[in-house]
């Protein structure tokens, strides 16, 4: 069997999980696109540790072992990648990556404790600063 064809295969595998973790949106199925990449590097490696065991006089099948490291990983990365997506789903009520962008940001609050270095304290805020910080810019920033 030539090298070219679970070459080829795997380069598909690999652009199909590529264009899964750049278009979707839902994060099940971005993990399930980086499980699909994880597989074409895993075909490609066996593939080319059969082609250089052909050529060589020991075969070590190194290609072989680093694929059942890679498919251990990868099943560590999906069962925490899991756990995580289901946690934030029972939080957040969605697992959509756009709704999930400002998870470090809580709503705003206009407390005593937003003064920035501009503001005098308890002479009262600074007139002559612009004000900064409402939530349209972060809105705009983070989009």
């Amino acid at each position: 069997m030539h090298l070219a064809y679970p070459a080829v295969l795997s380069v598909l595998l690999f652009c199909t999980g590529l264009y899964g973790v750049l278009a979707r949106r839902n994060a099940i199925l971005v993990l399930m696109s980086v499980e699909l990449m994880l597989n074409a590097v895993n075909l490609n490696l066996v593939a080319f540790d059969v082609w250089l065991s052909k050529a060589a006089e020991e075969t070590l099948h190194s290609g072989q072992a680093l694929t059942l490291f890679t498919i251990a990983i990868a099943a560590a990365e999906i069962g925490i990648g899991l756990a995580i997506v289901l946690a934030v789903h029972r939080n957040r009520g969605t697992s959509d990556i756009d709704k999930l962008r400002d998870t470090a940001e809580g709503p705003d609050d206009d407390g005593p404790d937003d003064q920035g270095p501009d503001d005098e304290g308890a002479d009262g805020p600074d007139t002559d600063a612009p004000a900064t910080g409402t939530a349209a810019e972060k809105a705009e920033a983070t989009a």
